[in-house]
């Protein structure tokens, strides 16, 4: 198993190691150990605290987005504002890739890079402060800040991918709970200082509270592998991009994609609209956070321990379980928080099977780069962020399904199955395991 001794010099060794000299292959010999140790944990606990701060920020805008709608100067012009939040996603989803083959292009430049999207990212979240109109929060707490946080964070997918190696899955999922953690955890602090302070002295305290907690971050992601030995960039291999096998995880990540944003996005209304109280939607949203955070851990443990399809399969049969079993008939609040928990816990944590498709990706006739994938695998889920808010909104034009049983009978009937049918071609990877395609 990859887990063994032996087999992790292997895995270190190529193609990367054929650029080695006397000296570094001398270095290569005192390397400390992988999956364990004092320094992977300190790298494991920045890069989660990045996932946190640069991932999480974007998937709270909701409360954002009711401020700057109902307050001057933003009020008086509403169109946009709801772009903001998909303008930066959709750049760090879509950008990904290109920021992944510089940081593997120019691996001594990784604590830099870091270092200057700090810069950016603050930068970025101190000019929104002073804006006073939507297209200015759109260049800074949109694109600008994107672009800071894409080179703030993804030089740390390099360095856990050094650092963890048998338990890779867990690793990564421990990294991807920082988004959960941040969904659960943050909207409530920026509900308090916007109520108490305004945007532009909350936009200014998190610029502090990112700076704060990026530098020791960025400090404990270090590499693993000397200085010297990536002096000499490998050359990136895409023959994986050839192979059927990529193409099938990545037609389920999609497909999942679209799923995955719709119950975040429209469970506040949808409760609402059945009659419940108002903190149940937004109860119900931090749920499933809260649940997705043992998601990631989870289908972490299950990506290091069995093939992947297995993860995919638990993951995929307990989301459609949910959608259709729970959200189809959740007309009560104990229903609808159920929904969210199974949810969270089984479509929240799918993010973590894509560690796990690099490892079914890997043969001994290529060198696939786990980090580059993750990134491709970034434009997948970014292709359901851009699409699914449209897709969704035509879906509740359609109106109630008269004579359908519980929540199937609402305006959201449409929506809860499109989020099922969605959610199970996630698990098209399965098939292609049974069909010998993988």
């Amino acid at each position: 198993m990859v887990g063994q001794p032996h087999e992790i010099v292997v895995e270190l060794a190529s193609p990367h190691d054929m650029y080695l000299g006397e000296e570094e292959a001398r270095e290569a010999s005192n390397l400390p150990p992988v999956d364990g140790g004092r320094d992977a944990w300190l790298a494991l606990a920045g890069a989660f605290c990045l996932e946190a701060l640069i991932w999480g920020f974007p998937y709270c805008y909701g409360i954002f987005q009711t401020y700057y709608s109902t307050h001057e100067p933003f009020a008086s012009e509403p169109a946009g504002i709801a772009t903001i939040s998909t303008t930066a996603t959709a750049i760090m989803f879509m950008s990904a890739p290109g920021v992944a083959l510089f940081v593997q292009r120019y691996p001594r430049l990784r604590r830099v890079a870091s270092l200057v999207g700090l810069v950016v990212t603050c930068v970025a979240l101190i000019a929104a402060s002073f804006c006073n109109s939507t297209a200015g929060l759109l260049a800074t707490q949109g694109v600008l800040f994107a672009v800071g946080g894409l080179f703030l964070y993804f030089p740390a997918m390099y360095v856990i991918d050094e650092w963890f190696v048998a338990r890779k899955g867990l690793a990564f999922g421990v990294v991807w709970t920082g988004t959960g953690f941040s969904g659960a955890v943050v909207p409530w602090l920026l509900q308090w200082l916007l109520n108490d302070y305004g945007f532009r002295t909350t936009l200014r305290v998190w610029a502090v509270v990112v700076a704060v907690l990026s530098l020791p971050s960025i400090y404990f992601l270090k590499n693993r592998l000397p200085v010297t030995r990536t002096r000499t960039s490998r050359p990136m291999d895409w023959s994986f991009l050839k192979a059927a096998p990529f193409w099938i995880f990545q037609f389920g990540n999609v497909t999942m994609s679209l799923a995955y944003f719709l119950p975040s996005l429209w469970l506040p209304s949808f409760a609402r609209s059945m009659g419940m109280p108002s903190f149940s939607g937004p109860l119900a949203v931090c749920l499933v956070n809260v649940a997705a955070c043992f998601g990631y851990l989870l289908q972490g443990q299950l990506v290091d321990r069995y093939h992947v399809t297995i993860a995919i399969f638990m993951s995929v049969a307990g989301s459609v379980i949910s959608i259709f079993l729970f959200w189809g008939f959740a007309t009560t609040q104990p229903m609808l928080y159920i929904f969210a928990l199974i949810w969270g816990l089984s479509g929240g944590g799918f993010t973590a099977n894509w560690a796990g498709c690099a490892t079914a990706l890997k043969t001994s006739s290529n060198s696939l780069d786990t980090s580059m994938l993750i990134s491709l695998m970034c434009v997948g889920k970014g292709i359901g962020s851009v699409v699914t808010g449209p897709i969704s909104e035509a879906l509740l034009q359609v109106g109630p399904w008269h004579g359908a049983p519980f929540a199937y009978g609402s305006q959201y009937g449409p929506v809860i199955v499109f989020t099922g049918a969605t959610a199970m071609l996630g698990g098209t990877a399965c098939l292609g395991k049974a069909l010998k395609l993988l």
